[in-house]
């Protein structure tokens, strides 16, 4: 199935390895690039990859297909040799994709290396072979949807409502097509095979209003920071009776948010506004949500972030951070695919790091629950909505935007699957003066 509609029509597909061409035949494109194919893979590919001239490298009875339709994709790669070159042909239809996007990015994922280095002879060498096949030229423009970062203000007020604005004020019926009916952009937690995303997004809403401590004590004060669509907010409103306030920095979703509370009937109940977590002063709660925002919040604030929240809990509230998390850490590149186009700012934290940052800002960390394999399922979910409803996509947000969201949720699902990255739940408590922390004896009331 190929879900990127460019025009296929091709004359006969051929590839002659490396083999001349008869005298006076137009030497074809894969046989010109064959080399600096092979370069890059290690060898043949194990995707085909087909030609704006029908020519192939690759196996022709494969189902996943790379197709370069335009001779500016080559020139993406001599302007911008590395994956942010890719991610804009891409973008742009100029590199098209067929067949199972899961199981074509597994096999690009085993094969290409981390780095190619190539020496000046073979530079020059692909420099003539581009200038053969009429891929040299000027720069080309970027597509609109990228975001043009710069060094200054770095995870500043403005520039996070910025950055905020620019992934979520899309198109809240595009997210809904894609996130279904909870309207929940975050992992969700599926306790056996048969239950929908639909359910398990609830089932991870009500496991942590049960780290909260709501399921004992019923009522309490809630702030869900980043709340998105008011998911978190709603639902521990409705079961659960909490008072809560939800905030967010995307105009889309505080206006859908509110619109979903005053339908709801609770609007006695649930609070939604615009606003930055570091504007919120003399206020009190007995319980902090934060559900897949701390990766817009960076390692320069993160000390910062965690004092706030702290210093905005009662005695004895309890803080649940819900994060995606990488060994090391890791900064998107500015020159990287999900910095421009998906996440720009974006940081992954390391769960450990995570931790120690929690306890020096006063907290003690009582559980850590990591959800890996339950994103890969969400995740899964998210592309086959978009997929099947892939139409009505294009035209609430146009091709190029549908291309973004498909590649980088297949991407995440495999990061997720194979552990190059992870999700955690780490829950915090402010210490009472007399130690007590209201925690349930076992982890048994939770489930």
């Amino acid at each position: 199935m190929s879900l990127d509609h460019k025009d296929s029509s091709y004359d006969a597909p051929g590839q002659t390895d490396s083999a001349d061409p008869k005298p006076g035949k137009k030497k074809l494109i894969a046989d010109q690039l064959l080399p600096f194919i092979k370069k890059i893979f290690g060898g043949l590919p194990k995707v085909r990859i087909e030609f704006w001239d029908g020519s192939y490298i690759g196996d022709q009875a494969g189902k996943e297909c790379i197709r370069v339709t335009s001779p500016r994709v080559m020139r993406q790669l001599l302007w911008s040799p590395n994956e942010l070159g890719l991610g804009r042909a891409y973008v742009t239809g100029d590199l098209a994709v067929e067949g199972d996007i899961f199981r074509l990015l597994e096999l690009l994922d085993a094969q290409l290396p981390r780095y190619v280095r190539m020496t000046p002879k073979e530079i020059s060498e692909l420099f003539v072979a581009s200038l053969k096949i009429g891929a040299v030229g000027t720069k080309p423009k970027p597509p609109e949807e990228e975001f043009r970062p710069h060094r200054r203000g770095l995870h500043t007020e403005r520039r996070d409502a910025k950055v905020i604005r620019h992934h979520y004020d899309v198109s809240n019926n595009f997210y809904r097509l894609i996130l279904g009916e909870t309207m929940t952009y975050s992992c969700a937690r599926f306790t056996d095979n048969n239950v929908t995303l639909d359910q398990a997004q609830d089932s991870k809403y009500d496991m942590i209003c049960a780290k909260l401590g709501f399921r004992e004590r019923p009522g309490l004060r809630l702030l869900d920071i980043g709340c998105g669509w008011g998911s978190m907010v709603i639902y521990a409103a409705k079961r659960y009776k909490a008072l809560a306030v939800g905030i967010t920095l995307s105009e889309e979703q505080a206006s859908y948010a509110k619109e979903r509370v005053k339908r709801l009937g609770l609007e006695d109940r649930v609070e939604i506004r615009i606003q930055d977590y570091r504007s919120i002063a003399n206020e009190r709660f007995d319980a902090v949500s934060s559900i897949g925002m701390f990766e817009h919040v960076g390692s320069l604030r993160a000390d910062e972030y965690f004092a706030r929240i702290k210093s905005l809990l009662s005695p004895g509230g309890r803080l649940c951070n819900h994060a995606i998390s990488k060994p090391g850490r890791s900064k998107l590149g500015d020159k990287t695919f999900a910095n421009r186009y998906v996440f720009p700012d974006g940081e992954l934290q390391d769960v450990g790091h995570v931790v120690l940052m929690m306890e020096k800002a006063g907290f003690e960390v009582r559980d850590v629950e990591s959800l890996r394999e339950h994103y890969k399922r969400t995740l899964r979910c998210w592309v086959n909505n978009l997929e099947s409803n892939y139409d009505e996509a294009v035209r609430l947000v146009g091709e190029h935007r549908a291309r973004i969201w498909r590649l980088y949720m297949a991407a995440s699902a495999n990061g997720f699957e194979h552990n190059h990255m992870s999700v955690h739940q780490v829950l915090g408590v402010v210490p009472t003066a007399d130690g007590k922390s209201l925690m349930p004896p076992t982890r048994s009331i939770w489930e």
